[in-house]
């Protein structure tokens, strides 16, 4: 039997599938189906800074603490805990309970757009440093970062989040973007689902990153077939996260998955998925220039 097994964030799993934050964690016969098909661990929908703040005794706060005690007692697989924070504050207190309540690790999605003009880059990505290291001191589980691409410079911001305790990244978060109606002019509140072509972007950044930091990487955005996981292990992710493929087919879609990757793994003659690992990793970013891609256009339009 080909073995599909990887590490995360230092646990141990059977394989790279990880259900990503998303309203199925709210669910625990779903995710008991999900942990029957093989999915290997699970991100809980991410408790958002706003309702910590209300105060321990909020119901959103209590509510999602019996929630993380609930599926721990329930499921065998790894549980991983998420919040939805912007800015430092006393909320950061709030990881010790997570961790007393039993989360495995801890996923810290900074999901920040930022609009005031007169705030700098440096200083929202020093802001994204200062949270890491605040919530790091509190806790001595595993600690993960979610990401957006739009950051100035994000091979430093990675490396200064190993620097202050982060022990992996998740490759991206994805902005809501909403749409409106020109006739009405009312906003149109809509959640489109990822697709596969959505994860050329993380794809490209795990390849550039991988291997020259101290960090596991997990692959966010449009996975939702065995090649899309294929290709996230060979630039360097140790897991891919699903979320879309999963609301979208449930636990067929991790059985289908599962077997598709040990069918290509046998037909090509591999005895591991591990054998794949990094091997479409860049190494360092001198080792490609993106601007050649620009020499490529046909010779046709020059005419």
């Amino acid at each position: 039997m080909v073995d599909l097994s990887t590490s995360y964030l230092g646990l141990s799993l059977p394989n790279p599938l990880v259900a990503a934050a998303s309203p199925l964690s709210k669910k625990l016969p779903a995710l008991q189906r999900l942990e029957e098909a093989g999915i290997a661990a699970v991100v809980m929908y991410s408790l958002f800074q706003e309702t910590i703040e209300d105060g321990p005794e909020n119901p959103g706060s209590a509510r999602y603490l019996a929630q993380l005690q609930q599926l721990k007692e329930h499921l065998s697989i790894p549980v991983i805990a998420s919040m939805n924070v912007t800015t430092p504050g006393y909320w950061v207190e709030y990881a010790r309970d997570l961790q007393s309540a039993g989360a495995d690790a801890i996923e810290l999605n900074l999901y920040y757009l930022p609009t005031d003009l007169a705030l700098r880059g440096a200083l929202v990505e020093q802001t994204y440093v200062e949270i890491v290291a605040a919530v790091r001191e509190r806790i001595s589980v595993p600690l993960a970062v979610k990401l957006s691409p739009f950051v100035t410079a994000l091979p430093n911001l990675a490396l200064q989040l190993a620097e202050v305790g982060a022990n992996g990244l998740v490759l991206f978060n994805r902005f809501y973007q909403p749409d409106f109606d020109v006739e009405t002019g009312q906003s149109i509140a809509n959640l489109h689902l990822s697709e596969s072509y959505e994860m050329r972007l993380p794809l490209r950044w795990i390849a550039l990153l991988s291997g020259r930091l101290p960090l596991d990487f997990a692959l966010s955005t449009g996975v939702h077939t065995a090649n899309d996981v294929l290709k996230a292990t060979m630039v360097g992710a140790r897991v891919s996260q699903l979320a879309s493929a999963l609301l979208n087919d449930g636990a067929q879609r991790v059985q289908n998955i599962l077997s598709d990757m040990r069918a290509w793994l046998i037909d090509n003659e591999y005895q591991s998925l591990q054998q794949c690992y990094g091997r479409m990793a860049v190494g360092t970013a001198a080792d490609q220039d993106e601007r050649a891609a620009y020499s490529t256009r046909p010779r046709l339009l020059y005419k």
